[in-house]
């Protein structure tokens, strides 16, 4: 048993609290040593990995073996230091004397017992003195090593002369004078130094050749691809409302609208798993992106839900969410460019570098706003990645307008163009054209039960008109004078407390309803009666899907972008002929009546005619829950831009034409006999080429035939045989940029070839040219799939 001197323990409290100021002066001297340190050694500190010691340098600074040795020596010193400082620090809580453990030979180890704390604080302040000494002798013959590989490595730093990469002594020269105008750059460890130039625009860009110098390992070495996991269709929504998130009220109108819909989706996912049997579907990663929803870019549509804005952009995007979701695929969406730059990996900056990994999804939605944000932060990830981007587009991008060059030497540029991407890329609201990918909507799909209550329930003098902006109603008191003739008129105009004078007396206003709510006044309504605008929205093919008669107006001259300030800047020349083209053309009578509004007997006259008509309830399959899925489907499963092959040169002569001449001499047919061609979807042998009539469209010729418009077909007609097969005179054949070729001009016999795979458009005319047009058939209810492409 030990005895301790209770006097002892005094003496050595008393003596403790007197030295304590010495122990801070003592502290304070080692701590202010170690900051001077730091700052000579400069930024090798700065550099440590999370999990360093707070003195361990990274020794791959300097680069040389010596180099390593000197710094782990350094190290090892100021390591040394921070034990004795710790000890210093332990020595109040102890009444022994305490020797510190290791094989160095400093002072401060070969204290004899009963050394009083003043000695002990003496031993270690000579030993910071020697330290100071040490290290600087080591810094002087570290910075003489550094000197010599720095030499030797100066040649190695020079921008190489390749002529595989041009523009690697351009880009140097770029760096030199503006590698501080974006912190993205300091991020990836450029530094101002040659070497640091030539690592970042080989390693991280690809404008310069490799160092050979560089540790290659980590770079060269590719990720592993994940593996590959089956999609499986999905019937709860739940999770997919968590995933829109909420706050806006554009969200909330969304994951109501997919929550109601929740079982018409899982019967389609039943219908079409059913359909597609054992085949086999990846499942995809995807990044949802709505742009417009973003406050950088406005968000102009979520304070106007609750207020009569138009809600058919919203509507779209809830269901392209829902059928994303239903078809099994992974799913993140943003509605923020702060959520954005998180998923896409973007570096902190302006937007000038690469992304910090690759991009970790297989597909990305967005729509116009949200790929302005993605070019302005991926840097050349854009250029690389934009592949697998999905553009949605409302009122569709034409070819002419899509090329960069070509818009701005033929002024087709304007404000939402000339993005360069495979115009099949940008999807669609309605098939304007075949040039895009006509991606749709849903419409709710009435059971028999309910078919057979709307039945019951029409009143045959009921009308309700299309507009809940109280701007539509303005000067249409002719038109409502004669209807309110015949019929009890309704509105769902919008107001907050008094009723909008641009709304007669006579018309009868719910104000702004609920989406259930709407869709019973439809189902009682006999007539759902438009005024112009808005243009091509969702609520006509509701009110047809309901039991309603939708009467429009026709519109002489056309509406374009060339007359009319709703389309002009607009990325498409197409002319609008009806308020709802596609309910004109693809639906028609007796659902649909499209007459001249100028015309007051005209217009009565379909008003009576439509109160003898008798219709059921319906909806095109294409905007059903199945139908949406089917064709998302085929696009996921065969669309990819990325690996697409490119066409063959113009004019290239196949070693056997896959096309013969029809039985009837009148247009071009893929040869039973010829192979295949690998890869091209839809399949090759769906084709049917045609010349069509001076100042036609090919999206009108091939309507013509019953058939529609396939661009991707172009390259198997781009060349001087599909003419020859057509029997068509071509005295001189020559290929150029022009969004209406391969077209053949009268006047000369001359043929012309597309140079520019970009510019293949069905859409497009010129009454100097007869164009030479691929069409192909399609399913039925569903326009934008050939019969054999699922």
């Amino acid at each position: 048993m030990v005895t301790v001197n209770p006097d002892g323990k005094i003496m050595v409290r008393r003596c403790l609290v007197t030295l304590r100021p010495f122990r801070l002066f003592v502290l304070g001297i080692g701590f202010f040593s170690l900051c001077f340190l730091m700052t000579s050694l400069g930024g090798q500190f700065s550099a440590r990995r999370p999990g360093d010691s707070p003195f361990t340098i990274r020794t791959e600074v300097l680069g040389g073996p010596e180099s390593r040795g000197v710094l782990r020596r350094m190290s090892d010193l100021l390591e040394l230091m921070v034990k004795r400082m710790d000890m210093l620090a332990r020595l109040g809580n102890s009444s022994e004397p305490h020797r510190a453990s290791g094989d160095t030979h400093f002072a401060v180890d070969r204290f004899p017992p009963g050394a009083s704390l003043m000695e002990r604080i003496q031993a270690i302040a000579q030993n910071v003195s020697d330290i100071a000494v040490k290290v600087d002798q080591i810094l002087r013959h570290s910075l003489l090593l550094h000197s010599k590989v720095s030499e030797g490595r100066r040649d190695q730093c020079e921008a190489p002369s390749d002529p595989k990469f041009p523009d690697c002594l351009g880009k140097v020269e770029w760096m030199r004078a503006r590698w501080t105008s974006d912190p993205c750059y300091a991020f990836f460890g450029v530094d101002g130094t040659e070497c640091s130039f030539l690592v970042y625009l080989s390693e991280v860009e690809w404008f310069c050749p490799p160092l050979p110098w560089r540790n290659r390992t980590a770079t060269q070495t590719a990720l592993k691809p994940l593996p590959k996991v089956q999609a499986v269709f999905r019937s709860n929504l739940s999770h997919l409302l968590e995933l829109m998130g909420s706050g806006k009220e554009s969200l909330i109108f969304m994951k109501k609208r997919a929550k109601r819909l929740t079982a018409q989706w899982a019967v389609a996912a039943q219908r079409l798993s059913q359909k597609l049997g054992a085949v086999q579907r990846d499942q995809k990663q995807i990044l949802v992106h709505i742009g417009f929803l973003t406050e950088e870019s406005g968000d102009v549509f979520s304070p106007r839900v609750l207020k009569g804005g138009p809600l058919g952009e919203m509507v779209q995007w809830a269901d392209i969410l829902a059928a994303l979701y239903v078809l099994g695929h992974g799913l993140r969406i943003t509605v923020s460019l702060k959520e954005l730059q998180s998923n896409l990996g973007v570096p902190p900056g302006r937007g000038n570098c690469p992304l910090t990994v690759p991009l970790p999804f297989d597909l990305v939605y967005t729509d116009y706003h949200g790929l302005q944000q993605m070019k302005q932060h991926m840097g050349l990830s854009f250029k690389k990645y934009r592949c697998r981007i999905r553009v949605i587009d409302t009122f569709g991008t034409e070819p002419a307008y899509n090329h960069e060059e070509y818009a701005t030497l033929h002024g087709y540029r304007t404000n939402w163009g000339y993005w360069n991407l495979n115009p099949k890329q940008f999807m669609t609201m309605f098939p304007h054209t075949p040039d895009n990918s006509f991606m749709g909507f849903v419409s709710e799909e009435l059971n028999e039960t309910e078919k057979q209550l709307v039945r019951g329930g029409k009143a045959s003098n009921m009308a309700v008109v299309y507009g809940k902006e109280a701007s539509i109603w303005k000067g249409k008191e002719k038109f409502l004078g004669i209807l309110n003739k015949y019929m009890e008129i309704h509105g769902t105009v919008y107001y907050e407390s008094q009723r909008p004078p641009e709304v007669p007396a006579f018309v009868k206003n719910h104000g702004l309803l609920p989406q259930p709510e709407f869709q019973q006044l439809l189902r009682k309504a006999k007539l759902f009666i438009g005024f112009g605008f808005p243009y091509e929205g969702p609520a006509p093919l509701e009110a047809i899907a309901n039991g309603c008669v939708f009467l429009q107006s026709r519109f002489s001259p056309p509406h374009s972008s060339l007359n009319h300030e709703f389309f002009r800047g607009k990325p498409t020349s197409r002319e609008v002929f009806s308020q709802h083209p596609y309910a004109e053309n693809f639906i028609g009578k007796p659902h649909v009546w499209t007459v001249d509004y100028n015309n007051s007997d005209e217009f009565e006259a379909a008003i009576k005619a439509i109160m003898k008509t008798q219709v059921d309830p319906y909806l095109p399959y294409e905007y059903t829950c199945e139908g949406m899925l089917e064709r998302i489907h085929a696009y996921i499963q065969h669309q990819d831009f990325c690996a697409a092959p490119g066409p063959a040169p113009p004019g290239t002569r196949a070693p056997q034409s896959p096309f013969v001449l029809a039985p009837n001499a009148t247009h071009l047919e893929w040869a039973q006999n010829a192979s295949v061609a690998p890869g091209a979807w839809p399949p090759a042998h769906s084709l049917r080429a045609w010349l069509a009539a001076a100042g036609r469209a090919c999206t009108d010729a091939c309507l013509d035939h019953g058939l529609i418009c396939e661009p991707s077909f172009f390259p198997f007609l781009n060349s001087q045989d599909a003419f020859q097969k057509l029997q068509v005179p071509c005295d001189s054949t020559e290929s150029e940029m022009n969004h209406l070729y391969p077209a053949f001009a009268q006047p000369g016999r001359e043929c012309f070839l597309q140079k520019e795979p970009l510019l293949f458009s069905c859409a497009g005319s010129s009454t100097k040219y007869h164009r030479l047009c691929p069409c192909r058939d399609f399913r039925k209810g569903q326009v934008a799939l050939c019969r054999d492409c699922l």
